[in-house]
């Protein structure tokens, strides 16, 4: 089986133990997902299966859309309500005063990622650290904030909801302590569910559990629907033929124009989707990036 699965995580379990129960559903070892979702957070999980696995890395670059509900008065060492207790203070805000802090971290930002992460140090994860009671110094890292809209306003139990389209990169639960911080009473991420990914709407999702080894292969999509974003280059069958075997083909026998440097595309002889190719000006060619189905050649 192969190609794209677009799931609707539920809470309560982590990304790995999504796929884990794919790879059970599908009888497929070879499936992985792109952008991670904590086990609290819920949402859009787009999975990729069999060699479509290729695929992943040019989905994590998209940019992504949450609705967080965000506690004030309350920081944890995880920055969501699942960690522990750090401090609890007393809030007074107004609401002026939650509309501009939301207005400040609209637009490019730097923001520091959470100790709670699986970004690495020094090869380390950074969660391993933290479960051992290690710090580590973690460089800021600029992110955008493309819009942040409130959708209820602060509650009696100090908590409001607001929707978020960010860049790739962003921790929403990072974004809650920044604006705790800005406020002067502290936050903390109290519900997250993810309703954008990688072009992707959570209503294209399918609930983790409505999927069974006999019905899954309904809900799988054509794997070049990952990639649909990407230019699209037709080639003729020896050209195929010479993709498939590792070869580059030279621009000036492709019909395509303004080729910019590395600048990737989806290949396709008829309707066959061959893989990823990346423009290699230095060489004038088109190089390959990954092969995702074979034409006129066996599989080793």
């Amino acid at each position: 089986m192969q190609g794209l699965l677009l799931i609707n995580k539920p809470s309560g379990i982590t990304s790995f133990s999504a796929v884990s129960r794919v790879k059970r559903n599908a009888g497929q070892k070879r499936v992985g997902h792109t952008g991670t979702l904590d086990p609290m957070a819920t949402g859009v999980l787009p999975v990729l299966l069999g060699r479509a696995t290729a695929l992943s890395s040019l989905m994590l670059d998209a940019d992504k859309r949450y609705i967080a509900e965000i506690k004030l008065g309350l920081t944890t060492d995880t920055e969501d309500i699942t960690g522990k207790v750090l401090s609890e203070n007393p809030v007074e805000i107004t609401p002026e005063k939650l509309s501009e802090a939301l207005l400040h971290f609209t637009g490019k930002i730097r923001q520091r990622p959470p100790i709670y992460s699986a970004l690495k140090k020094d090869g380390v994860r950074l969660y391993e650290l933290a479960r051992k009671g290690q710090t580590a110094d973690i460089p800021e890292r600029e992110i955008e904030i493309f819009s942040l809209k409130l959708l209820s306003p602060l509650n009696s139990d100090n908590c409001f909801t607001v929707e978020a389209h960010v860049s790739k990169g962003t921790y929403i639960r990072s974004l809650a302590r920044d604006i705790g911080e800005y406020l002067g009473c502290g936050a903390t991420l109290s519900a997250l569910k993810r309703t954008y990914a990688a072009g992707f709407s959570i209503d294209s999702c399918v609930d983790l559990e409505k999927l069974t080894p006999e019905n899954i292969g309904e809900f799988v999509l054509n794997e070049e629907t990952a990639v649909k974003h990407l230019r699209e280059i037709k080639v003729t069958k020896p050209q195929a033929v010479r993709f498939c075997n590792g070869g580059q083909l030279d621009f000036l026998r492709l019909n395509v124009k303004d080729f910019k440097e590395n600048e990737l595309f989806r290949v396709k002889c008829s309707d066959v989707f061959l893989g990823i190719g990346f423009a290699d000006l230095k060489n004038n060619r088109l190089g390959i990036k990954c092969i995702i189905n074979f034409y006129g050649v066996v599989e080793k």
